[in-house]
């Protein structure tokens, strides 16, 4: 289903104060834990179609590591229509698992800063 300019927008906007206001501050720290684990350091948006991705992006600190950043989905909205979503989360096995239907964008924002499967 095709989704308005206007509409993209407003999702955008509302997700861009998600991420800034609650998600950066509660996932990005700013020391380095250890030189062995990757460290989060962006979280940001990108539009594919009617779809909205939330992207989580990763410094890799080890001195063996492939590459030097890499950056992985976490959270999809799917638009479905008269302002609605399905919401789903990026498993560990790569596959996406939809945990909500037909939800308003307000709604999704909400699941994805309370439920587990949004952790970063």
């Amino acid at each position: 289903m095709k989704i308005t300019n206007v509409v993209k927008d407003s999702v955008n906007q509302e997700a861009s104060d998600l991420i800034n206001n609650t998600l950066k501050p509660r996932y990005i720290k700013h020391e380095i834990e250890n030189n062995f684990s990757n460290q989060l350091f962006d979280i940001s948006l990108k539009w594919r179609g009617s779809s909205l991705y939330f992207l989580a992006k990763y410094n890799c600190v080890a001195e063996n590591a492939i590459s030097p950043t890499f950056e992985s989905k976490f959270a999809r909205l799917v638009f479905v229509g008269d302002n609605r979503f399905n919401l789903s989360y990026m498993r560990h096995t790569d596959k996406w698992f939809e945990l909500h239907s037909g939800l308003s964008s307000k709604e999704c924002f909400k699941a994805i800063e309370a439920q587990p499967y949004f952790v970063v």
